[in-house]
């Protein structure tokens, strides 16, 4: 027998509360059965987001979000300004691109935070910017970047800050409306604990605005559309009413367990992973400005990267995600976030331990796992 331990950066694990509401009989979607469920799910989401204004809760992955944040409030022709410092700041710029909007790029070394000088300047250099695209947490290369900074620099600008925030609303502080935020998004397979299929949006007083004049085609993913039916306590379309019913679930986990608790419950297993790679020899690949999502580690010389994460995932049960693009088969990214605790990451710690070993490397197994104990301890 072998038990399996899902600790890669999406999809996260589900808590038996939520599987077994997920379970229950299916109820039909235009009823005030359902409604009463969208509507309470939705309550908790701003609680969430930190925001006074509505969360639009879609059917789709976090991408479609992504999209939607762009084809709702932007028009061909429009210059934005993408901050690409990994594979979903890369997203950001081709859907850009693909809607006829002109990209300007930021390049950020994968690992590192964009230089907020850089950004002002390509600001005052493009004034007629409409939008910066940014990630809070680079889930490809575990690394943060300066939001609230960002956020302040269009704050009196005709020019939206557009967060991507899948794997950090529900991770650390991204507080919507105290920092401005104009749109902010996230996805139920990280924090939120639940199987990939919903996408959240919230958007701004000031992006609502935007998307009076936004004329990029859009059909599906018509924010004014799902705001206008989200008042009524529905949405526009068929909705995910299963992972609806476990995002009430989940959400009152989080209310119950509260931000503050969830915020440091995640920087202490970031902190204890962290702490245990560098014990284990192992450089971080974010080593200044690491998300507490997950936390990424370049593997030592000689080691297939790709063959190291197939063997901890099929032959010790624990999975992990590798890397992307140049950084394949090179790192290992280690999450920690949603419904993860102590001893999670203790599974993880040692199990990366125990294949260090295996693939001939000069490792003293424990060493990982009593510096992750050391920061555990705070929290029990």
């Amino acid at each position: 027998m072998q038990k399996k331990y899902l600790l890669a950066p999406g999809p996260t694990p589900v808590p038996e509360s939520a599987l077994l509401a997920m379970a229950a009989p299916i109820i039909h979607h235009r009823t005030p059965q359902f409604s009463a469920i969208f509507k309470e799910a939705a309550s908790l989401l701003k609680y969430l987001f930190q925001t006074k204004m509505e969360v639009l809760i879609l059917a789709a992955s976090g991408t479609g979000a992504m999209e939607g944040s762009i084809t709702n409030t932007l028009s061909p022709g429009d210059e934005v300004i993408a901050i690409n410092g990994g594979k979903f700041g890369e997203r950001w710029g081709k859907i850009s691109e693909a809607y006829g909007l002109k990209v300007h790029w930021i390049k950020v070394e994968w690992g590192h935070a964009v230089d907020i000088a850089e950004v002002e300047k390509l600001l005052n250099d493009n004034p007629k910017t409409r939008a910066v695209l940014v990630q809070a947490s680079e889930t490809s290369t575990t690394a943060t970047h300066p939001v609230k900074e960002i956020a302040a620099l269009t704050k009196d600008r005709d020019c939206l800050t557009i967060v991507d925030g899948i794997t950090a609303v529900g991770v650390f502080d991204v507080p919507m409306d105290d920092w401005g935020i104009d749109i902010l998004l996230s996805g139920s397979q990280k924090a939120m604990m639940l199987p990939p299929g919903l996408a959240f949006a919230a958007l701004s007083e000031k992006a609502w605005k935007f998307n009076e004049t936004s004329t990029c085609p859009r059909f599906y993913f018509d924010f004014a559309k799902e705001r206008k039916n989200l008042a009524n306590d529905t949405s526009a379309y068929t909705p995910a009413t299963t992972l609806i019913t476990g995002l009430l679930e989940s959400m009152k986990m989080l209310k119950e367990e509260g931000l503050e608790n969830v915020f440091a419950r995640h920087n202490r297993l970031a902190r204890a992973t962290r702490a245990a790679c560098v014990a284990l020899g192992l450089e971080l690949l974010a080593p200044r400005n690491p998300s507490d999502a997950a936390t990424g580690a370049f593997l030592p010389e000689g080691i297939d990267g790709g063959k190291f994460v197939k063997y901890i995932r099929d032959g010790v049960g624990v999975t992990l995600a590798g890397g992307q693009d140049h950084l394949k088969g090179k790192i290992i990214r280690i999450a920690h976030l949603g419904y993860v605790d102590t001893f999670d990451t203790i599974i993880a710690i040692s199990a990366i331990e125990m294949a260090l070993k295996k693939f001939g490397h000069n490792v003293t197994l424990g060493a990982g796992v009593a510096a992750a104990e050391a920061i555990l301890a705070e929290g029990l």
